[in-house]
């Protein structure tokens, strides 16, 4: 009982949102806010940063300092074998070097010499330095370069989930138009059929009209509320669907049946909302986000490819550890007492490292040509979305006129029809035809706007 009371609140609250309009209208504008603002997959697209964001704070863990103990002690029969303690402190840094401390102590019978310290321990201070493979790039480096890039990449994603869920639910608020629009048609047209037929059965009674002529009205009135029932039906289902968009906080709503949609939104549609006035002078189809994501993939791959590269180069670590039995004393260090290594090591053929070498090489050509395609197939999508909408103005024009000479028509007919010069039948058959073109008009305004919504879709462009 509780969510149903908190349900019908949610419906009153966006009712209240809208009643500083007389007429109850949910303007695109507003109805897009509440998209923005609380549905789920807006939402969730916004996850789609924050896991990037994950991701990059695991590959800046990989340069954290970092402790390192080793206790290791063997006593049999009474007879301490060794005790031997190993602390150190490791600093990881960026070019594949690495700052080391460590304090060594250890003790017993059978110790290997090559471990015997001084009795209160051995500090040393070095460092491990790559002098090929890991010197100018290595995973560490690569891994933080590629998260870095991920961000950016995510977010260029971010832009096309968000703005491929406005693009269907402003086609859900144009379905939603249209079919409000056609009932408004059949609306009027069922008035005046049932004028009419009033009309005609006051000439029948008066003995100006056939009895017939009552009979075509009726059933003239029929098909009218037969269309008049479908176009409820389609009105119904599209505000259903409007509905799915429609939340508040976490809670889905409905779309309460007194609100109805802004009958201005074409009008509006360009200046207000998507701003297609200033395209395509504004936009430039390299920053498009598809583009964008792809480019930054290829960058991540060649630094893939760089790495790759390093590898094909032979492992020689260099490593000095200056050694004292006073750590107090910074003069203690003397490059007299020391410890270094030098380890070398290469395959013989490096054929795993060329394999990898050469699938990165692959990976980045193949997504190169997936940039030029993609470009292409943009920039031919534009052209063909704006031939759309120079088309259907075109087309809307001419319906416009047909609309004009069959009201023409409609109200000539009608006059002869009051005279007695012409029929019933010719009266509907040409109200028919007005009819049929005003929804032509209807469906040609609603392809307008729909094209001029995928063209948003397709570049992304503006902020709504």
């Amino acid at each position: 009982m509780k969510k149903i009371i908190v349900f019908f609140s949610l419906i009153l609250s966006l009712h209240s949102a809208f009643a500083q309009n007389s007429e109850n209208i949910m303007t695109l504008a507003e109805y897009l806010s509440y998209v923005k603002a609380y549905h789920p997959l807006i939402k969730q697209a916004n996850l789609v940063v924050s896991e990037a964001e994950a991701k990059l704070l695991q590959a800046r863990g990989a340069f954290d300092p970092k402790i390192e103990i080793d206790h290791n002690k063997k006593t049999f029969k009474n007879t301490e074998y060794y005790n031997k303690l190993n602390a150190a402190f490791k600093i990881p840094t960026w070019f594949g070097i690495e700052l080391k401390g460590q304090f060594e102590d250890h003790e017993g019978v059978y110790l290997n010499p090559e471990h015997t310290v001084p009795e209160d321990g051995l500090y040393s201070l070095g460092v491990s330095i790559p002098l090929a493979k890991g010197l100018l790039t290595n995973d560490r480096m690569a891994m933080l370069k590629k998260a870095k890039l991920y961000i950016n990449q995510n977010k260029e994603t971010q832009k096309l989930q968000i703005n491929e869920t406005l693009y269907k639910a402003i086609i859900a608020y144009f379905d939603w138009l249209r079919y409000y629009n056609e009932l408004q048609v059949y609306q009027a047209y069922m008035d005046n059929s049932e004028q009419r037929l009033a009309g005609v059965k006051r000439n029948y009674e008066l003995g100006q009209a056939a009895a017939i002529d009552t009979t075509e009205a009726k059933i003239t009135i029929y098909n009218r509320q037969l269309n008049l029932e479908n176009a409820h039906l389609k009105l119904k289902k599209s505000q259903l669907a409007l509905s799915n968009f429609l939340w508040i906080q976490d809670t889905p709503v409905e779309l309460n049946a007194i609100i109805i949609p802004d009958v201005n939104t074409e009008q509006n549609l360009e200046t207000s909302l998507f701003n297609i006035n200033s395209f395509p002078n504004n936009f430039d189809l390299d920053t498009h986000p598809k583009l964008a994501a792809m480019r930054l993939k290829a960058e991540s791959l060649n630094v893939e490819r760089r790495l790759y590269l390093n590898n094909l180069l032979p492992v020689v670590n260099f490593k000095y550890n200056l050694l004292t039995e006073t750590p107090d004393y910074s003069n203690s260090f003397n490059v007299d007492n020391y410890k270094l290594g030098l380890q070398v090591s290469v395959p013989l053929f490096l054929r795993k490292e060329r394999g990898k070498l050469k699938l990165a090489k692959t990976k980045i050509a193949n997504t190169q040509f997936d940039i030029s395609t993609l470009k292409v197939q943009l920039q031919n999508k534009i052209e063909s979305i704006e031939a759309e909408i120079g088309s259907y103005n075109n087309q809307t024009d001419i319906v416009k006129t047909m609309i004009s000479s069959y009201e023409a028509l409609l109200q000539a007919e009608e006059r002869k029809f009051q005279i007695g010069e012409s029929s019933l039948f010719l009266v509907n058959s040409r109200e028919s035809k007005l009819i049929n073109a005003q929804l032509k008009a209807l469906e040609l305004r609603y392809k307008l706007m729909q094209s001029k919504a995928k063209l948003f879709n397709t570049t992304v462009f503006g902020d709504i």
